[in-house]
């Protein structure tokens, strides 16, 4: 009978970061010689399956190169040859499948304690990460994340609440998978608004109002002041079509004109033109304001996130870009032959090269000189790089800026930098619809996030026994709806968008957060009633848990390191929301069946074992995704 051994290839369970490699080396290591095959060609082509009925893990024989009409019968062939084993059942054949099924006990043994003793730790390998796996002292591979990047006194609008949402939680995957992760906030900080808001501050700004609320008052003053200089924007506008009307008929325009340069030179735009000049200057007294601005709405910004639990390393920005770097990126377009003028202009076609053809015309320079996006972020590529030396650069941004970043990466390719092109990524997302706050149209993710709270707490009260045994029962509200609103976020495939429903997020009902964190507060409710030490839980009789509910618990507890590796792949919050979904609802359909409270001490202990371990994988699983697991 085979046994698994402990060689190279089969890693010891408190070694495997992923119990479930034993038995793919145990597989493999069977099959090499009955299928003349490599184990490591068998060993890679192992795939959990989709349902348990399919067996555990699955493998597709032409996937090792059989030729199609020969497979259905080498899988009978293999089938019949496998040999008896201790840990997995002879195969089953599917037509040119080969269907792998665990043996329960020692499943049972190997899964609960390897849980209970890598707690937090399960699922994680952090030796994805590493630069060469076979010489950890080549560091660890390095990533830039870029996401959220709101603009300072302007709303925090769905697609900041998106982006801040998914980089989060990609973040967290690949710290579990051992990369060292830059987690950076490129914000919008720089430009003439800045030189709106200065002078709107002198002219309507409240130094209370300020220090209390940075960004809700500085977004109150650039409306107003928006609003106030409107009429001489319109009469402006209004003169200057006269004056085109007055050209086309030949008319002399010059009093026109000295009326157009009279009103623009007093107007609001124009002096914020000229305040934002001296920011550029580098006039001291200008900058002091703009700092300030940004600095007390960075530290806004930072309460606001560390309640969705994110934080970042780099509170970066338009304006870290230096003058410099951006004359570089133009003068190289222009050295490499890649820019030409067009009108004034300066611009990249990318029509004329047939494979570029669809990214169009990208705008480097406007006819004023002033310097656009791109030559922003061709500059702020090439610091990310000098600074961080990154193996990966993700861009975290809605799929509105789809073509934006596709210039930009093609670009950074022309100008003879294939070795950055390839680093980037854009993570993108669709938009959300229809998200408002109870007091209109949305303004800060504070007010979205104060309205979902107030749901929660309303939708808490309706079942007034569990209400009172709440102890904080608005700081749960809190955490509850947080909850909601990430996790209707992540529902569904990035690329699709969503309707903001405050009613379905904030239901106990179906798959949604708070259902979650139910889960999580249940298997804690248990913990508590049951009154058991970790002693006793190491000590349980595992072999005591046969029922069907019991054993495939378990099962669905051994694919989670696997979910977490499938992640990497899929980088979609969802595949781990599903699953966490899947397996809550085997747990609640296990409660009447695996009583705790009044069975046998032995029983109890073996169950309580399952349960705390369930427990740790939807904790683990719920912390990946950015959450804070309620415990009752």
């Amino acid at each position: 009978m085979a046994t698994a051994n402990n060689n190279g290839h089969n890693p010891t369970a408190l070694e495997a970061s992923n119990p479930v490699d034993i038995y793919r080396s145990h597989i493999s290591e069977l099959l090499a010689p009955i299928a003349g095959k490599p184990a490591k060609d068998i060993y890679e082509k192992l795939s959990w399956t989709q349902t348990f009925d399919k067996g555990d893990l699955g493998l597709a024989i032409p996937s090792l190169r059989v030729p199609p009409k020969e497979a259905s019968a080498k899988a009978s062939e293999w089938s019949e040859n496998f040999p008896n084993s201790d840990l997995v059942e002879k195969p089953i054949t599917a037509g040119t499948f080969l269907q792998f099924f665990f043996k329960p006990q020692p499943l049972t043994k190997l899964i609960i304690s390897s849980i209970l003793q890598k707690k937090s730790l399960y699922g994680t390998n952090p030796k994805l990460g590493l630069r060469d796996e076979a010489d950890p002292t080549k560091g660890k591979k390095r990533m830039v994340i870029d996401f959220s990047s709101p603009n300072i006194a302007k709303p925090f609008h769905a697609g900041h609440l998106r982006s801040t949402i998914i980089g989060g939680f990609l973040a967290n995957l690949y710290e579990a998978a051992g990369w060292d992760v830059v987690r950076l906030n490129y914000l919008g900080d720089w430009g003439r608004q800045f030189g709106l808001l200065a002078n709107a501050f002198q002219m309507l700004g409240s130094e209370e109002k300020l220090e209390k609320d940075p960004i809700g008052h500085l977004y109150d003053i650039y409306v107003e002041i928006n609003r106030i200089s409107k009429p001489e924007e319109d009469e402006i506008k209004e003169k200057k079509e006269a004056l085109t009307q007055a050209s086309t008929e030949g008319k002399d325009t010059a009093e026109l004109e000295k009326q157009i340069q009279a009103l623009e030179s007093k107007s609001v735009n124009e002096k914020a033109r000229q305040y934002f000049k001296r920011m550029e200057e580098g006039d001291e007294a200008a900058l002091a304001t703009w700092r300030r601005f940004r600095d007390l709405s960075i530290e806004r910004y930072k309460k606001t996130y560390s309640r969705l639990n994110i934080r970042y390393d780099v509170y970066g920005g338009e304006s870290t870009v230096e003058l410099e770097r951006m004359d570089r990126a133009v003068k190289q377009l222009e050295e490499s032959g890649l820019s030409e003028e067009s009108q004034g202009a300066i611009i990249v076609d990318l029509t004329k090269n047939p494979r570029t053809k669809k990214l169009g015309k990208a705008l480097v320079r406007k006819r004023d000189g002033s310097s656009l996006y791109l030559t922003r972020d061709i500059g702020e590529a090439y610091k990310r790089v000098e600074v961080y030396q990154p193996d990966k650069l993700v861009y975290v941004v809605a799929s509105q800026q789809e073509l934006h970043l596709a210039q930009l990466f093609k670009i950074l390719e022309l100008m003879g930098h294939p070795d950055i092109a390839e680093k980037c990524q854009h993570i993108s997302f669709g938009m959300v619809q229809g998200m408002s706050t109870r007091k209109g149209t949305v303004k800060f993710l504070d007010d979205i996030l104060r309205d979902v709270g107030e749901k929660m707490h309303e939708v808490m009260q309706t079942n007034k026994t569990k209400y009172e045994q709440v102890e904080n029962p608005e700081q749960t509200a809190d955490t509850l709806g947080i909850t909601a609103v990430m996790v209707q976020d992540m529902s569904g495939k990035r690329i699709n968008g969503y309707d903001f429903s405050l009613d379905r997020m904030t239901s106990f009902e179906g798959d949604t957060g708070p259902y979650l964190q139910y889960a999580h507060a249940r298997l804690c409710s248990i913990t508590r009633k049951a009154g058991l030490s970790a002693e006793d839980l190491e000590s349980a009789d595992l072999s005591l848990l046969s029922e069907a509910h019991a054993i495939n618990l378990v099962r669905a507890l051994s694919s989670w390191p696997d979910v977490v590796q499938n992640t990497l792949k899929t980088q979609e919050p969802v595949t781990v929301l599903s699953y966490l979904f899947k397996m809550t609802h085997m747990l609640s359909s296990s409660y009447d069946v695996l009583k705790v409270v009044g069975s046998e001490p032995e029983i109890k202990k073996a169950r309580m074992a399952l349960y705390e371990a369930a427990r740790q994988v939807l904790n683990n699983g719920m912390k990946l995704l950015g959450l804070n697991p309620v415990e009752r």
